[in-house]
């Protein structure tokens, strides 16, 4: 019998009176009455913008900007479109949440770890950092960074010199950063071909572990040949393709080197030092989540107590702690915005100026908001991937 004679020839519950298509019916029109709830909304945002004469295109991006920027990851200047303006704010946006995720986490996991520790000094010092800092607003703290410490620091010609040498002032922090040679592209060359060659080897000893059941030592055979490669290139490149520049007292700042503004430095602190308290917590929950047995099961065979943390209780807390420390990431990039207050350019800050300078407020913001998106989506994909990595599978 053909479907439609099934159809047609099927005796069961009528149409009005199945709960599936009951059901269908309620989505679709719960569907179609919040589209139209939108509709409605954007015809009258866009009808009040026409009768007050404000433009809700996009169109001005391809305009001059005409505005300098303090700091730029890529280079700027103000004859740029406003677009490469708003694409200089999300790179410095960017290089402050980067930065802070890498130190926040390095330095939460450790106060998380001392929050656990047996020496009573050290788990009470870390547990007044974690209550003092996560209760004071990170507005506050972003103040006193700035102002009450990187304003205070000496003149430029009194600079404090450290070892490196590294020379603090209030015009920022100034230190040796790596240069560039001729030959330098021929060393990276080289690397490419050492990454390849390290990649292709972790494939094949891995594969001959699995078919062997014996340790072919994936890990440190394609590590020491990506850096014999290296070694190779740089002696083969004649010149070194790397070297220093060195930060030198020019007339009014120091030349040379590389250079932390007294504002990225006042955000970059607040936000690890901020940030570090929320993660240190999360280490410590995720830590005690696991079986005191575990950790007692390996103290038995041998391992020590630190052996234990690492190979046992640390990748088994790893379940518990990735998911809030995802939370914690996006938390962070969203909080760099609060740098409108000490005048650090990241995306609001140029956000907001370029409204000043084209009076389109409603699609630059919509613009903002859609990076901060983006953003905050993409640090959950990645978090999300590895937290499947590493979730415990129970059979």
């Amino acid at each position: 019998m053909s479907p439609i004679r099934r159809l047609l020839s099927y005796r069961g519950i009528p149409i009005w009176r199945d709960v599936r298509v009951l059901q269908a019916a309620g989505q679709l029109v719960s569907v179609m009455f919040v589209v139209s709830v939108l509709v409605f909304f954007v015809a009258n945002l866009m009808s009040a913008a026409d009768e007050r004469g404000l433009s809700l295109g996009f169109d001005f991006l391809d305009q001059e900007a005409g505005f300098p920027i303090g700091e730029s990851v890529i280079d700027y200047h103000p004859a740029d479109s406003f677009l490469y303006a708003f694409g200089v704010g999300i790179a410095n946006t960017l290089k402050a949440a980067l930065l802070g995720v890498i130190f926040a986490t390095l330095l939460g996991v450790a106060v998380g770890l001392a929050r656990l520790s047996s020496n009573w000094l050290v788990r009470n010092l870390a547990g007044v950092y974690v209550q003092t800092i996560r209760n004071v607003p990170l507005l506050v703290q972003l103040f006193f960074w700035y102002f009450a410490v990187f304003q205070a620091l000496p003149l430029v010609r009194e600079a404090v010199r450290l070892p490196g040498p590294v020379y603090l002032s209030n015009r920022g922090l100034f230190m040796v950063w790596p240069r560039m040679t001729s030959t330098f592209d021929t060393w990276l060359g080289f690397l490419a071909v050492g990454l390849v060659v390290a990649v292709g080897l972790r494939f094949v000893l891995m594969r001959r572990e699995r078919r062997s059941g014996r340790p072919s030592h994936a890990v440190v055979v394609p590590w020491l040949a990506f850096a014999a490669i290296g070694a190779i290139g740089w002696i083969a490149a004649g010149e070194s393709p790397l070297g220093r520049s060195v930060p030198t007292l020019g007339e009014f700042n120091f030349e040379g080197g590389a250079r932390i503004t007294p504002e990225f430095g006042a955000l970059l602190v607040g936000l690890v030092l901020y940030t570090a308290t929320f993660i240190a917590e999360i280490v410590r929950a995720g830590i005690q989540s696991v079986s005191r047995g575990q950790s007692e099961a390996a103290l038995a065979l041998g391992l020590s107590s630190f052996q234990t943390t690492r190979l046992v209780v640390f990748p088994q807390a790893l379940r518990v702690i990735v998911p809030p420390l995802i939370s914690q990431y996006l938390n962070l990039t969203k909080n760099s915005s609060l740098a409108v207050a000490i005048a650090y350019p990241e995306l609001f800050t140029v956000g907001r100026t370029m409204i000043n300078q084209a009076g389109r407020a409603v699609p630059i913001f919509l613009l903002i908001m859609a990076a901060y998106l983006a953003m905050s989506l993409t640090w959950a994909a990645v978090g999300n991937l590895y937290n499947r990595r590493v979730q415990m599978v129970e059979h």
